[in-house]
This record gives C-alpha cells, structure tokens and sequence, in this order.
C-alpha cells in the first residue's frame, strides 16, 4: 500500500507565493517520476510539473518561469515552489507518483494524493 500526502495549500494573494510538498509512505521498492497536476472548476484536470528520479523536469508552459519543482529521494518527497501566483492558478493540486511496488516482477504503478486546494485572490 502506497500513500501520498500533500500539504501547503492555501490562500494567497495575487503576486504572493505558495510551497507544495507530497510525501510517499508505505511499502515499495523505489519512487521513479512524481508530479504535480491541477484542476480547476469546470476544467480537466491538467500536468504542471514532473521531475524524474534523476531531477530531469517537465512544466507546462503557463507556469515556466513561477513554479520550480523538485525532489528530496531520501525523503520520498516532491516539492512545488509557487512565485508570482496568479488568479488563473486557483485549483485543487494533485500530487502523482510512480512507484515500483514490486522488484521480481518489476512493477511500476502510479498514484495519486488526495489534493490541496490553491486560491489564489485578485
């Protein structure tokens, strides 16, 4: 069983700054690519950031330049860096992890945290 909990959301003011974390817990052999997505009101649900195990990173192009993701592997933890917040950015954030679960076979399954909501004020 594999766990993620992420933590950080908020209010915040336009302009202002916001730092997402989501931890793994449970019982698995490693914790390859994590991200984070997002989902707004009437909106899918849509990537923001990946990092793989090895800190090569992924953004979508409306958050390059803000949001700075990275990784701490000893802790099994991802991070979000949230600069120059803008209303547009108001959503609930998901974290989502690949994990190998299993070593012989090797298995490598993805899961989801429960969210955290990000509101951003104009």
């Amino acid at each position: 069983q594999v766990h993620l909990m992420e933590s950080g959301g908020g209010l915040v003011q336009a302009g202002g700054s916001l730092r997402l974390s989501c931890a793994a817990s449970g019982s698995f052999f490693g914790v390859n690519a994590m991200g984070w997505y997002r989902q707004a009101p009437g909106k899918q649900r849509e990537l923001v950031a990946t990092i793989t195990n090895i800190g090569s990173t992924d953004y979508a192009e409306s958050v390059k330049s803000r949001f700075t993701i990275s990784r701490d592997n000893a802790k099994n933890t991802v991070y979000l860096q949230m600069n120059s917040l803008k209303s547009e950015d108001t959503a609930v954030y998901y974290c989502k992890a690949e994990v190998a679960v299993t070593a012989t076979p090797y298995r490598n399954l993805a899961f989801w945290g429960q969210g955290t909501l990000v509101t951003v004020s104009s």
